[in-house]
């Protein structure tokens, strides 16, 4: 029986325009895993954190903003691995954030697009659900509960 794991986390940054939001896709950089491939943010699970505080990191450190605000998407990225046998479960968030990223050395270029024309440019089909699914949700009305409050430091 496949085993379940829970060890990353992808993060869906947008900005509110006037008319509709825009999200941010950064293309990785020549000599970095996923070399060429527009993609959201994303990264591993430190053992001392929650779910939320990776992806609050990740947003931080992949773009040089902490975001405006940062909530968590009503479903997750579910895949299985047939070589390990296991499913893997990511969390799925979005963030707002207030400019431009600042580029690092994993990444060579960046884009703000409408979420139709970024989710086409993801690879992976759940990736591109939950990209659709954040735009909803904003069109919609984030509910509250969704919110991350941050304790107070």
């Amino acid at each position: 029986m496949p085993g379940s794991v829970v060890r990353v986390v992808d993060v869906y940054p947008y900005r509110e325009s006037a008319v509709n939001p825009e999200f941010l896709l950064l293309r990785r950089a020549p000599g970095t895993e996923y070399a060429g491939q527009w993609r959201m943010v994303g990264g591993k699970i430190e053992s001392v954190e929650a779910a939320w505080e990776t992806a609050h990191r990740e947003v931080t450190e992949e773009t040089g903003h902490a975001p405006d605000r940062l909530w968590t998407l009503p479903s997750v990225n579910a895949f299985y691995e047939w070589q390990d046998d296991r499913i893997n479960l990511i969390p799925a968030f979005a963030a707002a954030l207030p400019g431009d990223p600042v580029l690092d050395d994993e990444h060579d270029a960046f884009a703000w697009l409408p979420a139709e024309e970024a989710a086409g440019r993801l690879a992976w089909p759940e990736q591109q659900r939950l990209l659709r699914l954040a735009d909803q949700t904003l069109r919609a009305g984030i509910p509250p509960q969704l919110v991350v409050r941050t304790p107070p430091e």
